[in-house]
């Protein structure tokens, strides 16, 4: 599970992966067509979380995409 920011857009991103920096290098090649692609820019990680199962990170990503989970994240975008 990870965050990562886009500080020219003013953006951020939550998802998981299995092997993050993989997945780190295709949303700034913009290969990975997700809502990243939209956006130039360079995306940095801000956080991220170890989880045991997919299952796990599915449900702690959901809880991250929520109002709270999202306000959460806000406190690692670097000032």
């Amino acid at each position: 599970m990870y965050a990562i920011y886009n500080q020219k857009n003013e953006k951020f991103y939550i998802g998981q992966t299995k092997d993050l920096n993989e997945r780190l290098r295709l949303h700034n090649e913009r290969i990975f067509r997700s809502y990243t692609s939209r956006f130039d820019g360079e995306w940095i990680l801000i956080y991220k979380e170890d989880h045991d199962s997919r299952e796990v990170a599915l449900r702690r990503e959901k809880e991250l995409k929520s109002y709270r989970g999202r306000e959460f994240v806000k406190q690692f975008i670097p000032r």
